[in-house]
């Protein structure tokens, strides 16, 4: 029996777009399994943001085609509209309004009445947690709660493909952990969401595959195990006691494994992704000859900030031109 190809929430290629001289999505491929998390990894600038607008139909795509769930952005965005909720990096909420005067005004714009809109409201606030500060005025929300409410007025409509546009951005371990719960309960109840972030354990803890962005393109493209094999087995991980040496120990880790290390001069820490592990050996033996001594060294599996920063040279956190 021949086996079912899996429905695409997203089927995005060739995806181009230009703002004057700059290339800020430059033949994207995307497709997104119904049903799962999918993770878009970049940095500030990659095209992330600009890859969402299009697929949203908030910008018109220069070259290339995507469909919503066999549905063409370009020739039936209103159809596609029905079919999406988007949350993006910054609250879209009224400051002058509680939290219930904002999810009830939310729910009348999309046609509910206003039974039901309070109704839709109340449910809401309960779901993100918000049900003790329902009508406390925005002003007086943590950013933490600012994204929530944000987060639960793209879900009045129950969109079966939501939008994540860096959710997490600038909240708490706490406040990040609580929307991972609410993101997996999504998918738990049928939702497809794209997200897109600049946390690699953000994305390692929640998507099923994930697409590695970066300078408009996919350079890379799978599950996250897939990804970090195609790095290596293992990573090398060692601390330096003489901090300043930090620079030195760097190079002699890049000379002898052939790939970039990730270098932490906070905790004086520096890791790099190995094919052969029996290389780690040359790496230690070569440490010593340098007068570099270490207080601490492990082999482990690769992460994706090696994997980022093997594909890409540079880490998530550098900018590049600004993502429109």
């Amino acid at each position: 029996m021949a086996q079912q190809t899996p429905e695409l929430a997203i089927d995005a290629r060739g995806l181009v777009k230009v703002f004057g001289d700059n290339r800020a999505v430059d033949g994207i491929d995307l497709h997104v399994p119904a049903g799962s998390i999918y993770g878009v990894l970049g940095p500030n600038g990659a095209g992330k943001t600009t890859t969402i607008n299009m697929l949203a139909t908030l910008l018109r795509p220069d070259e290339g085609t995507a469909t919503i769930f066999g549905h063409s952005v370009e020739k039936e965005p209103q159809i596609v509209r029905q079919l999406i909720g988007v949350t993006g990096q910054y609250a879209s909420v009224d400051e002058a309004l509680s939290a219930t005067e904002n999810l009830i005004i939310f729910s009348r714009l999309l046609g509910l009445n206003k039974a039901a809109a309070k109704q839709k409201a109340a449910e809401l606030l309960e779901e993100f947690g918000l049900t003790e500060a329902a009508k406390r005025p925005l002003a007086k929300f943590s950013g933490g709660m600012r994204r929530r409410l944000d987060l639960a007025a793209s879900l009045i409509a129950q969109p079966p493909l939501l939008f994540l546009d860096e959710p997490t951005t600038g909240l708490d371990p706490r406040t990040r952990a609580q929307m991972w719960l609410t993101i997996r309960r999504l998918v738990d109840t049928g939702s497809t969401v794209l997200l897109t972030t600049q946390y690699l354990d953000e994305a390692d803890q929640l998507a099923d595959r994930i697409a590695v962005i970066d300078k408009g393109k996919v350079v890379a493209e799978g599950t996250p195990d897939e990804l970090k094999k195609s790095v290596g087995t293992a990573a090398l991980q060692v601390r330096i006691q003489n901090d300043l040496q930090l620079p030195q120990a760097q190079q002699i880790v890049e000379a002898h494994l052939g790939v970039k290390a990730t270098c932490s001069p906070m905790t004086g820490s520096l890791s790099a992704p190995m094919g052969n592990a029996d290389k780690v050996t040359d790496v230690l033996v070569a440490l010593r000859n340098a007068g570099i001594h270490l207080s601490e060294m492990s082999v482990q599996k690769p992460t994706l900030d090696e994997v980022f920063l093997t594909l890409t040279g540079h880490d998530t956190k550098e900018k590049d031109a600004d993502d429109e």
